[in-house]
């Protein structure tokens, strides 16, 4: 029971911090007293919103593989919108669609991992 209620306490602080991230980045700025950099504080959420969904995702997947899979997925798939929206800001075009076919490959794996589960195999 220790171990759940510690993962749940972990998610649970990361999640709400990370969605503040993501919808206020200057709010959350100025709370932390960091420099208001949009699209670093942006990245950086959707990291805390991922690793949140990983942990309580582990608490209901006994399959290691998927929940980084699926973990990967959700992460990497926020990472390519905020590069997608976050254009104006610099980087490079082709950044958020490099990221995509990432997430693509993920979840082609995700997949496949899901249905060799579904029949039995564990490798």
């Amino acid at each position: 029971m220790f171990i759940k209620i510690s993962v749940v306490v972990g998610a649970a602080s990361v999640l709400p911090t990370g969605v503040w991230m993501r919808i206020d980045p200057a709010g959350f700025a100025a709370w932390a007293n960091w420099p208001n950099h949009v699209h670093f504080l942006h990245d950086l959420a959707v990291f805390h919103i991922g690793i949140g969904l990983m942990m309580l995702a582990a608490l209901w997947w006994r399959d290691v593989i998927a929940v980084v899979l699926a973990g990967y997925l959700v992460t990497n798939t926020l990472h390519a919108i905020n590069h997608l929206l976050d254009q104006h800001m610099g980087g490079r075009e082709s950044d958020w669609w490099l990221l995509g076919l990432f997430s693509v490959l993920a979840a082609a794996a995700l997949a496949v991992r899901l249905r060799g589960l579904r029949r039995g195999q564990t490798v």
